[in-house]
């Protein structure tokens, strides 16, 4: 069986992270989409709501799970056993930073890092972006799937 993760904050979810996972499921046999815990990060969405805007997203789509972890994401590939990880490129200085992190997993594990690039019309949506709008009171709804609300 071929696995994959998909890992990241995903606060919140956007239609770039969609596209990457619709994509991507056509890859693996099983898609792990993996929320990271970071301590140390201030989340404008907490982990539960996170965890439900992609639940509630996939919802219709059997060969995605959702689950959270902490920790080296290597590690966590080896916990659900995942030969692959999943990533999204939106311009050449994702490409760097992600290029950087792919090696230093290669080095770790025996992971694999395949990239797929962002569809042209969602490139420039980042999640940071995303709670920008929200921060500022702006119509974020083209931004993420429909799952994503603000509790006003």
């Amino acid at each position: 069986m071929r696995r994959a993760i998909f890992p990241g904050s995903f606060d919140p979810i956007t239609l770039g992270h969609f596209d990457i996972i619709t994509r991507g499921i056509t890859l693996f046999d099983e898609l792990i989409i993996a929320i990271g815990i970071n301590a140390e990060k201030k989340y404008m969405f907490d982990l539960e709501e996170r965890k439900e805007f992609i639940e509630n997203a996939f919802a219709n789509e059997p060969k995605i799970r959702v689950m959270t972890y902490e920790g080296l994401t290597v590690d966590f590939c080896k916990k659900v056993d995942a030969q692959f990880i999943l990533r999204g490129l939106r311009n050449p200085a994702d490409f760097e930073f992600e290029k950087a992190i792919a090696h230093t997993n290669r080095k770790l594990s025996e992971i694999e890092t395949v990239f797929l690039l962002t569809s042209s019309g969602k490139s420039y949506i980042s999640s940071s972006i995303v709670r920008d709008v929200i921060r500022n009171g702006g119509d974020y709804t083209g931004l993420v799937p429909d799952t994503v609300r603000v509790k006003k």
